[in-house]
């Protein structure tokens, strides 16, 4: 059995270009290491906020905003910096930053000395990350895949990560219901230490760019002027800018509406959150036939539009749908697994259109150039949700983040650059 097993996988392997690569092999385990670890720090630290804290909805859109901060403050800087640097070493470098963050909130929790600035502090320190390590994370795999692999490569990453979706959020209800919140986020912490050895074995390299004595700012201008010049990208930014601006605000809120107004406990509201996995896994097996037939400009629409229906039917779920509390928590997860199937048809030909379009001089400053002009917005979308949740309800706070999703997909709808990108 084991022989026929192992015949067939060499014969899998045989057949895809990017699975025979070793070092693409190792970047995918990695990958699917920090989505686990992710997967399990998205559920834990806002529980470990709500829960332990006892948060309130402006406390947990202030975090939610820290989180996006740095895409401000470093995104442009970011660009022109990694334009002119070897990617691999930055990458490594964030990812043990990130482990040690994480490790800060049980060793805070148990020293008596944890608290809501120290959760501002780790949620800003993760973006700061966020900014530098997965820009150069996205760098490096186009150089290592091709502008023409990406499309399955990244196809290969939301197999797997609906995986992730699947077992992570489920294992982490479990952590957080028996052991703690503050455990469960050791667990990610270990996870980024697991992917830095994994990726320290990747004998690729990007090419070391040639020395520049050009002033940053006008590599930060030039990066500006060249998304501002084409088309489709300045279309790809501001309907992005806005979508995050919506998902931020919805984040700040989700968890609150779940636990307080849904009244889950963390075990169920982890098993609810693995629906997505399947979400995600649908989105993989949709994404290539949907690129061939349609294009990936009609599969990111679609994407927006079913994110959009996930924005207006949230707030919709009663504490009890036909009297059951269940029932409310099966409705909350079948549209968490819509949401995010629709999340994933819309970033990953996001992602791969923006990277082919651009070429290799201005890769870095055009992938974080355009994180800022997509994210930098996205503070003000968790601090206004977190304010009106605050000061009207938390309902309130998510039906105005559903009415934003709809004028939003009515007007990328209206976008020619978007819609007219053919397969």
């Amino acid at each position: 059995m084991f022989t026929v097993f192992r015949s067939y996988l060499a014969e899998q392997l045989s057949k895809d270009a990017l699975l025979r690569s070793a070092d693409f092999r190792r970047y995918w385990i990695s990958s699917i290491l920090n989505g686990f670890g992710g997967q399990i720090s998205a559920l834990a630290l806002p529980l470990c906020s709500v829960l332990l804290l006892h948060a309130t909805p402006a406390q947990m859109g202030m975090m939610t905003a820290a989180q996006a901060i740095p895409f401000a403050l470093f995104a442009l800087p970011a660009g022109v910096w990694l334009d002119r640097r070897a990617k691999l070493p930055i990458l490594l470098a964030s990812k043990i930053v990130q482990a040690l963050t994480l490790a800060s909130v049980p060793l805070g929790w148990w020293l008596g000395m944890l608290s809501m600035p120290w959760m501002y502090t780790v949620a800003f320190t993760m973006g700061m990350c966020s900014v530098v390590g997965g820009g150069a994370e996205q760098i490096f795999l186009t150089f290592m895949v091709g502008r023409d692999g990406l499309i399955d490569a990244q196809s290969k990453f939301a197999a797997t990560d609906s995986a992730s979706r699947l077992i992570a959020p489920g294992l982490a209800g479990v952590l957080i219901q028996w052991l703690s919140a503050p455990f469960a986020i050791l667990v990610n912490a270990c996870t980024f230490l697991m992917s830095v050895q994994l990726m320290r074995k990747v004998s690729a390299r990007d090419p070391v760019p040639p020395p520049s004595d050009k002033h940053p700012l006008r590599d930060i201008r030039d990066g500006l002027a060249y998304i501002w010049a084409q088309p489709l990208l300045r279309a790809l930014a501001w309907s992005a800018g806005a979508w995050h601006l919506l998902f931020y605000g919805y984040s700040a809120l989700v968890v609150l509406f779940a636990t307080r107004e849904l009244g889950m406990s963390p075990g169920v509201l982890g098993t609810a959150q693995m629906l997505g996995g399947i979400g995600v896994f649908v989105s993989s097996l949709l994404l290539k036939p949907l690129n061939k037939r349609y294009g990936q400009g009609v599969t990111i629409l679609l994407g927006v539009g079913a994110t959009a229906l996930g924005f207006v039917l949230m707030p919709a779920i009663p504490a009890a749908l036909f009297g059951s509390a269940t029932a409310s928590a099966v409705a909350y997860a079948a549209l968490v697994f819509f949401f995010d199937c629709g999340v994933m048809l819309y970033f990953v030909p996001y992602m791969a259109l923006r990277q082919k379009v651009t070429p290799d001089k201005f890769l870095g400053r055009m992938i974080s150039t355009m994180r800022f002009l997509t994210v930098a917005t996205a503070p003000l979308g968790a601090l206004a949700a977190g304010y009106v949740a605050d000061h009207f309800s938390i309902r309130t706070g998510l039906a105005c983040v559903a009415a934003g999703g709809v004028v939003l997909t009515v007007a990328m709808l209206l976008s020619r650059p978007i819609r007219s990108v053919r397969p």
